[in-house]
């Protein structure tokens, strides 16, 4: 058994994705981030950054004491070497994985990141800092757009890397982009949408936070803070 620390934002998402793919068993443990609940001390034990989704595997490969694991791209390969899946077939190909892994953690993730910050969740509208970072989403969607050009997965079948950037993608239209101007990624984004386990992800995270469930005051107190 797996326990999940999660609430269902795009990093918390890859790792839904994942177990789901993988049909392993876990438990997802709620971490309300808009509450700050990712600075209670016992989750600190597992997740010194005080960031989730986070990790406990029960039943570790080695049949030793449960492993923690913080970061999301690090669970990600925990998960792929543990279950031997959705890590490429060889050497090279787990390299191009690792990378669009790594390009996803580095770029991706914090660019579109400080996007939704600014154009969503700042308490003051400041117009540099949305066109910037519009702008860089812009940029890397033409990246993935070109890299996915002639290819089905971002490198090889269905792996961990397409797993770390589809929920960054999920919201697009909030981010200032258009899929229609990035035809390859449209179409990248349409197959993965439809996986069983990716609507079983999104499912399971709509339960953890109806999407239409009101943000307290405490909640717009700790995002508008940085919080997250």
């Amino acid at each position: 058994m797996i326990d999940l620390h999660y609430w269902p934002t795009p990093n918390g998402h890859k790792i839904t994705l994942f177990l789901e793919e993988a049909g392993l068993d876990y438990r997802i443990v709620p971490v309300n981030i808009g509450e700050g609940a990712q600075f209670e001390p016992d989750f600190l034990q597992i997740a010194p950054n005080n960031r989730m989704p986070a990790i406990v595997d029960h039943a570790p490969a080695d049949g030793g004491d449960p492993v923690s694991v913080f970061e999301s791209g690090a669970i990600l390969i925990y998960l792929a070497e543990k279950t031997g899946r959705f890590h490429g077939p060889d050497a090279r190909t787990k390299t191009e994985q690792l990378q669009w892994l790594m390009w996803q953690m580095g770029g991706l993730g914090p660019m579109l990141g400080q996007n939704h910050h600014f154009s969503r969740y700042a308490p003051e509208k400041i117009p540099y800092a949305i066109d910037r970072y519009v702008k860089e989403t812009a940029r890397l969607y033409g990246v993935l757009d070109r890299r996915l050009e002639g290819r089905e997965y971002i490198a090889g079948d269905y792996s961990i890397a397409d797993m770390a950037a589809y929920p960054w993608i999920v919201p697009y239209e909030a981010q200032g982009q258009r899929l229609e101007d990035f035809p390859n990624v449209k179409r990248w984004f349409e197959a993965i949408r439809a996986r069983p386990a990716t609507v079983e992800a999104y499912r399971k995270g709509d339960e953890v936070n109806p999407p239409n469930q009101a943000m307290s005051e405490k909640a717009k107190s700790v995002l508008f803070g940085l919080k997250v």
